[in-house]
């Protein structure tokens, strides 16, 4: 039985009478059929036609009265803006590669051929736009059969699926991650033994399919399928290694690559944010280059967040990511040991005061990491380290709103230190700005301007008569 799906769109109403009117046979495709079957949201629009792509895109365009259409004449796909919506279109065609490349070489070919090139079954389906089968679903490798039994699989075989573009290993996993869905056996197989071929794929175009599959539901869907597979260690292999238990004897410490999974999955359900997730995933990454054994005490891991912290600067180089959050990044992957130190009753305020300025504005994103950290097995443990972390956050609230320390502005600026102590600018004006911020940190003076611009000038002559 034919089946077909109730589009509902105006826009592939009109663009299904564009090709009408030429004659020309149009079919919506891949994401667009898949998501309408799911009854998930929709985006961009994908056309696929029997001929000239780019030339019913200019008709299209006409159609619309857009004048701006972006054209790639060699692989026959064209790309127009309508009401807002990026719409691609392409003429059926038949790809082949080279091994050692990923530029196809192209010939026009049948729906059937455009559709065989796809990624997975569940991108390989397209729905009618002409109007005597409008709706009508194009399906010839069960796409609709693998949706229901929510299975990725590659339409031919996997092997020369992977092969021809190796960047499908990485959506393989990233849709099984974002869907839910399960890789069926014979493509999970030949992602491990194609993993390799990755290798020619641009880092960025790597990265972008991680940093998706980090923004899933349940990123460690996506994570595991990643180490299970070998991918993990082609990819981040710093990850990786975080795997395995060392015991010495009465002496163990838990995986911490289940434990990472673990804090990940807490912090995304709780965030959205994709880099309190990354930085989730890499907060214990130096464990493995600082784990020591010491006698009576067990298994340490001294100065991994400061060790991890240093390591991400090489790491966000290496994987082209972009540098504007690695400050944030590095920042809570160096305090994430130090809410807990607050545990105790006998800290002081100063203690607290000072995890407040170097967390600043982050600091609501460093306690969901904190509480994320948080992985026993023990109910009675945990319940016990939340308490604790409920009365560290409620000693930060009250000194916050007494000293107002987190959003922080200095409140006697360098400009007013020059004037007051006949100063031209060079290191002494910063030498006695660090010394009002420290002076307000540990509670001598209040965080108010008066009060500092008075500590300040009871101060200066020691400080110029020292320099």
């Amino acid at each position: 039985m034919v089946r077909t799906i109730d589009i509902h769109e105006t826009l592939l109403s009109a663009i299904g009478a564009v090709a009408d009117k030429n004659g020309v046979e149009a079919y919506v495709v891949g994401g667009y059929v898949r998501n309408r079957l799911l009854d998930r949201h929709v985006t961009d629009l994908d056309v696929v036609v029997v001929g000239d792509g780019v030339n019913f895109a200019k008709l299209v365009a006409a159609a619309f009265h857009r004048e701006h259409v972006v054209t790639y004449e060699k692989f026959g796909t064209a790309m127009v803006q309508l009401d807002g919506t990026k719409v691609e279109f392409v003429g059926a065609r038949k790809e082949s590669y080279q091994k050692n490349s990923r530029k196809p070489d192209v010939e026009r070919g049948s729906l059937d051929d455009d559709l065989a090139r796809r990624d997975f079954t569940i991108n390989a389906m397209a729905a009618s736009l002409n109007a005597p089968r409008w709706g009508e679903v194009v399906d010839p490798f069960d796409g609709q059969r693998d949706l229901a039994r929510r299975i990725i699989r590659t339409p031919l075989e996997p092997d020369r699926t992977f092969n021809d573009d190796p960047l499908r290993i990485m959506r393989a996993i990233r849709f099984a991650s974002q869907l839910g869905f399960v890789i069926d056996t014979g493509t999970l197989d030949a992602i491990r033994r194609m993993k390799e071929r990755l290798s020619i794929m641009s880092q960025e175009r790597i990265t972008d399919e991680f940093l998706k599959i980090l923004m899933s539901s349940k990123p460690s869907v996506g994570l595991k399928l990643m180490i299970n597979t070998g991918v993990m260690d082609i990819v981040f292999p710093e990850i990786s290694q975080l795997s395995g238990v060392d015991q010495r004897k009465d002496y163990h410490h838990k995986d911490v690559l289940y434990h990472t999974l673990q804090v990940v999955d807490k912090a995304a359900a709780q965030s959205d944010k994709l880099w309190l997730r990354f930085t989730s995933l890499v907060h214990d990454i130096a464990k493995p280059r600082t784990k020591a054994f010491k006698e009576g005490i067990g298994w340490t891991f001294h100065g991994h967040e400061e060790l991890g912290a240093r390591m991400m600067k090489d790491i966000f180089r290496r994987l082209r990511l972009p540098m504007e959050p690695l400050k944030y990044v590095e920042k809570l992957i160096r305090l994430h040991l130090r809410p807990m130190a607050l545990v105790d009753e006998g800290v002081t305020d100063s203690a607290v005061r000072r995890l407040l300025f170097d967390a600043g504005e982050d600091v609501e994103d460093l306690i969901i990491l904190c509480r994320g950290d948080i992985t026993s097995k023990n109910p009675a443990l945990v319940n016990q380290i939340e308490s604790n972390y409920d009365n560290v956050v409620g000693r930060m609230r009250e000194i916050e709103e007494k000293d107002r320390i987190r959003a922080w502005q200095p409140p006697v600026r360098g400009d007013e230190i020059m004037e007051a102590c006949g100063l031209t600018p060079g290191p002494l004006v910063g030498k006695l700005k660090r010394a009002v911020e420290e002076a307000i940190l540990d509670g001598k003076v209040p965080n108010e301007h008066d009060a500092a611009l008075e500590y300040l000038l009871s101060i200066k002559d020691s400080m110029l008569g020292s320099k």
